[in-house]
């Protein structure tokens, strides 16, 4: 029983390794190039890194780099490519995600953030200019000017002589 077990493994791990060495389709350099930026482009879908399957060393992410060569090589379009991606694995899967929908939110947003924020720093900064009508002196408690705080005003306005 052992025995057949080991074997199966063996038989099992053996099929796994030939199917993982499937020779990928040659291309052109224009291809590669096109195929390397399909890649940059697509993240791994097992990373908690973000990282795209072209950086990725996952074994997810060498069959994504697989299918990728394969379409680009029967003459695919990018965006063909990008939508056989998202239909398998949804929009996560996109490092650039489109611009459209509910999408539009996370390109919108930080925008929107900063006209709101842009927005209140100048009406605050509006409100806290110093009123132009204050009077000379300074007013004390009872509601005359208190003599004192005069004096320190009037010597700091004239350089401190007295």
């Amino acid at each position: 029983m052992t025995r057949a077990l080991l074997l199966t493994g063996a038989l099992l791990s053996g099929t796994f390794t030939l199917a993982q060495t499937a020779p990928t389709p040659s291309l052109t350099p224009a291809q590669e190039a096109r195929a390397l930026a399909i890649e940059k482009n697509l993240r791994c879908p097992l990373c908690d890194t973000g990282e795209s399957i072209a950086d990725s060393r996952s074994t997810i992410s060498g069959k994504m780099r697989d299918s990728v060569r394969e379409q680009v090589a029967a003459g695919k379009g990018d965006t063909d490519i990008y939508v056989y991606f998202s239909q398998r694995y949804g929009n996560f899967v996109l490092l650039d995600p489109p611009k459209s929908g509910r999408n539009l939110l996370l390109w919108g947003a930080p925008l929107a953030a900063l006209a709101v924020g842009g927005g209140v720093l100048w009406a605050f900064l509006r409100r806290s200019r110093p009123a132009a009508n204050l009077p000379d002196e300074p007013l004390n408690d009872a509601g005359g000017f208190d003599p004192y705080l005069a004096q320190v005003q009037r010597d700091t306005r004239t350089g401190g002589e007295s």
